[in-house]
């Protein structure tokens, strides 16, 4: 291995040992808010967006020239200023709903570039049954106005998810496209559990430890789309490229 590539790997465990810190810090914090009528607050907010922030650091270290990576470090800088409105005192729920819809949109980019969207149409069909079934659970329950943009946000998350797993399913097994692409998939399906239960949480009832859940599963989540990034450059081709030689499937 250079001593360049060395570098790096020992700055992303650096970054990923702050991130591990950060996220405890945040989920300990928001937990501990709440038992003690927010005597711990200022740990969630300090602690909170510093996670996301580290994974911007390392996705940007990793892939700055690449078009995955630039696309899922958009996506980080929109669920960044989310964590900011979600957290912030008041209802700013509209505004965060609205920045990790971008954050969808950027990932949605990301993993269309080397597979097919919309390429197994059974997984597809499946997320969809999904998000049919969350709407529906929540519909009653979301106020009037807050309808349509829970509808939206819930379709660009399943087809987000959908096609994070169909991906991982074209890739040529046993290939490092593949291990990122699986990693990628695990990320999208615990981003869909953390806002599931996060829509649930706030709309229907609450749920006993919540914070740990929610942000448990969000923080994988975003590691693993994170994580995703650190071997396309050296080890693919340039996507754009991939898409134009690409095979039918």
């Amino acid at each position: 291995m250079e001593r360049g590539a060395i570098s790096v790997a020992k700055d992303n465990r650096l970054l990923e040992a702050a991130f591990f810190l950060c996220a405890i810090g945040a989920i300990a914090g928001s937990l501990l808010a709440s038992d003690r009528q927010g005597a711990w607050q200022w740990l969630h907010y300090l602690t909170k967006p510093t996670a996301t922030a580290l994974l911007f650091v390392m996705v940007y270290r990793n892939a700055a020239t690449d078009i995955y990576g630039r696309a899922i470090a958009v996506g980080l800088v929109f669920a960044l200023a989310g964590d900011f409105f979600l957290m912030l005192p008041g209802d700013y729920f509209l505004w965060g709903l609205v920045c990790f819809l971008l954050t969808h949109c950027a990932y949605i980019y990301a993993l269309t570039r080397d597979a097919r969207p919309a390429g197994r149409w059974p997984i597809f069909a499946g997320f969809a049954a999904v998000a049919l079934l969350m709407v529906a659970g929540l519909w009653n329950a979301v106020p009037v106005g807050m309808r349509l943009p829970v509808t939206l946000y819930a379709a660009a998350l399943a087809f987000m998810t959908a096609q994070a797993v169909s991906r991982a399913s074209q890739m040529p097994q046993g290939t490092p496209a593949a291990a990122t692409a699986r990693l990628a998939a695990i990320g999208g399906v615990l981003f869909l559990i953390s806002d599931t239960i996060l829509a649930y949480g706030r709309f229907r009832r609450t749920i006993p430890g919540q914070s740990l859940w929610v942000l448990g599963s969000y923080y994988i989540a975003q590691l693993l789309f994170a994580r995703s990034t650190c071997a396309i450059s050296g080890t693919e081709t340039n996507s754009e490229d991939r898409v134009a030689n690409r095979q039918p499937i």
